[in-house]
Formats: structure tokens, C-alpha cells, sequence
């Protein structure tokens, strides 16, 4: 099974990046669902992410959701814990299926995946 590292790097709203990020993670399990394991690691603005209670405007993709889909599936989602502390959110509850993460977790998926996006 071929593992698959995403980062996403920017707020969940404001670009497409986080979209375009989970867009992809959602197909890659759909298209490809016995041959690889996507995890995705949320940086920077990114943990915004993670937070619970998005409320976005019919006909507008809601990151939450699509995150949610990715766990559901299977998939990891880890934030990172100090660009958590420095937004002051480390204490606040994520969405079910994102844990808070370290540097170090971080740079051991890196090693172990086969493949890196980053966004």
C-alpha cells in the first residue's frame, strides 16, 4: 500500500489550497481505495482547519465536512501542535478525527510516505 503525505499550509477559507488539498485526498481514496493511505498534516494557518462548527454558505465547499470524509475513509489528520499554541487553539476541541501533533510526528510521516503534496 503506497502512503501519501499531505500538507496543507493556509486557512481553511480565503484560497483554495485547503480545498484543492482535500479534494485531491478524497479522490485519491475514492479512485484508489485498497492501494493507498492518505495522511494529512495541518500547518501554519492550516490548523484552523481542524476546528469544529464551520458554517459556510450553501453551494460553498465546507472544509469540516470534506475533513471528515477523509477520517471517515480512513484517513490520518494530524495538526500541528505548536502552529496550535502560537493561534491560541491547543486547547480548543478539534473535529473528531484530527489529533493535535508534534514536529516530530510530523517528520516521521515525511520519512515513511512513499509521497509528499504539499499546498
Amino acid at each position: 500500500m503506497q502512503k501519501i503525505l499531505i500538507i496543507i499550509n493556509d486557512a481553511p477559507y480565503g484560497t483554495e489550497k485547503a480545498y484543492n488539498a482535500l479534494r485531491m485526498a478524497m479522490t485519491l481514496q475514492k479512485e484508489n481505495r485498497d492501494k493507498v493511505e492518505v495522511k494529512i498534516f495541518l500547518l501554519a494557518d492550516a490548523v484552523f482547519c481542524g476546528l469544529p462548527n464551520q458554517n459556510t454558505p450553501n453551494g460553498f465547499s465546507n472544509i469540516e465536512r470534506m475533513l471528515k470524509s477523509v477520517v471517515k475513509r480512513g484517513g490520518e489528520v494530524k495538526s500541528c501542535g505548536g502552529c496550535s499554541e502560537a493561534r491560541g487553539i491547543a486547547k480548543i476541541e478539534f473535529i473528531d478525527g484530527v489529533k493535535l501533533s508534534n514536529m516530530k510526528e510530523f517528520a516521521e510521516w515525511t520519512v515513511e510516505c512513499d509521497k509528499v503534496l504539499s499546498f
